[in-house]
């Protein structure tokens, strides 16, 4: 039996990278699961690769009344969740000196805002005792030139965490925090807006994390199952970092 035989997932960000590696992974192990994701078409063939185990829905977590039409559909279909997992976000370079007030808002809009009302709109359908996974980064954690906006609301997800769990402990609900480091998906490559810069961020990851490399969306979706299962029914409100050792130097 699967180590979330018959249980109910929810991925937002689910069509590509560490949403859909997770995805993958959970379906694997016997759940049905939700995925969202802004673009249709990637997700359609997102949720093909998958199967029956799977149902995607367009959505963009920054947008209340999608998460509210997200929502009701998994309530009419499904009931109940047992396992959120908040994944959906982004980012991009910017240095303090180039930063706009676009760039902020496009950034706290989808990271923080929308992990907030992600989170918010789903509990009347957690079960007690699930899991809530949240993604955070290393880079709220560490310095990363030009990157601070996306950096501060990465800090403010794993303040989200601490609060929570306080919120949500009379239904013995787990709120965890995955902090991927420099992982190998679309989202990641895309940030290089040359191959000079593309080769010049690879050189900076092997430098600055112990295991020399990019990790990959399996080994980031194998943490999330662990932090999904009943594996980890004792632990909340903790980081668990899938990073290389980038975070720890």
């Amino acid at each position: 039996m699967g180590r979330l035989q018959g249980k109910v997932a929810v991925i937002t960000g689910a069509n590509s990278g560490i949403g859909l590696a997770s995805a993958k992974r959970f379906a694997a192990e016997g759940a049905f699961v939700f995925m969202t994701g802004r673009r249709k078409a990637e997700l359609d063939a997102a949720v093909a690769g998958i199967g029956m185990q799977a149902r995607g829905i367009q959505s963009d977590v920054s947008k209340l009344a999608d998460l509210d039409r997200l929502f009701d559909i998994i309530r009419a279909e499904a009931g109940t969740i047992d396992v959120l997992f908040a994944n959906a976000g982004g980012g991009e370079f910017a240095p303090l000196g180039a930063i706009s007030e676009q760039h902020f808002d496009e950034t706290f809009q989808t990271n923080v805002k929308g992990t907030l009302f992600t989170v918010q709109k789903a509990l009347p359908l957690l079960k007690d005792g699930s899991s809530v996974i949240l993604t955070g980064s290393t880079a709220a954690t560490t310095g990363t030139p030009a990157f601070s906006v996306y950096s501060a609301s990465k800090a403010a997800i794993r303040n989200f965490a601490r609060s929570w769990i306080l919120d949500v402990a009379p239904q013995q609900i787990r709120i965890n925090v995955l902090v991927p480091g420099a992982t190998s998906t679309p989202g990641w490559h895309d940030l290089a807006t040359s191959d000079e810069a593309h080769e010049q961020m690879l050189k900076f990851v092997a430098s600055t994390t112990p295991l020399a490399r990019l990790g990959a969306v399996d080994e980031v979706a194998a943490a999330a199952l662990f932090l999904a299962s009943d594996e980890s029914s004792f632990v909340t409100g903790s980081e668990l970092f899938v990073d290389g050792g980038s975070a720890q130097v």
